[in-house]
């Protein structure tokens, strides 16, 4: 079962994640949360779990409009908010970027308005990361 959208960019780590960001923004996704794995990791667990992880980062994206909508219609899916962007390094010169697919919502869901809700969301999500990738590759 696959739960994420998926790509490889070819850009180092930090120019990914801030194109990312960039691509999540011109999809109307604001970044609410930010996890450094790494550094997270490097403070809980010690150096050998940070340097294992790599440059690992998670953006907790959120689309108000889309937000209110699937609330109103299931209060519940607070749980699955935001949506769960992960930037990480993959070799030296590129990242794997992936998002988490709104349509595991309506796999817990019989509502048709979390169904569109999840689409509408599914929709601007592989939008950002087809840009991100079609970005990449003209840089490239």
């Amino acid at each position: 079962m696959t739960y994420t959208h998926s790509i490889t960019v070819p850009l180092p780590y930090a120019e990914a994640v801030e194109r990312t960001r960039a691509a999540l923004a011109d999809q109307g996704f604001g970044i609410l949360t930010e996890i450094d794995i790494a550094a997270t990791f490097e403070t809980k667990l010690g150096t050998e779990a940070a340097e294992a992880v790599g440059d690992y980062v998670i953006l907790g994206a959120c689309n108000p409009g889309l937000a209110s909508k699937a609330l109103a219609a299931e209060p519940e899916l607070g749980a699955l908010l935001p949506c769960n962007v992960v930037v990480r390094a993959s070799g030296s010169d590129q990242a794997l970027v992936q998002a988490l697919d709104p349509q595991t919502m309506v796999k817990l869901s019989q509502s048709d308005a979390v169904r569109e809700v999840a689409d509408d969301a599914d929709s601007r999500l592989r939008a950002a990361l087809s840009a991100l990738s079609e970005g990449a590759t003209a840089d490239a």
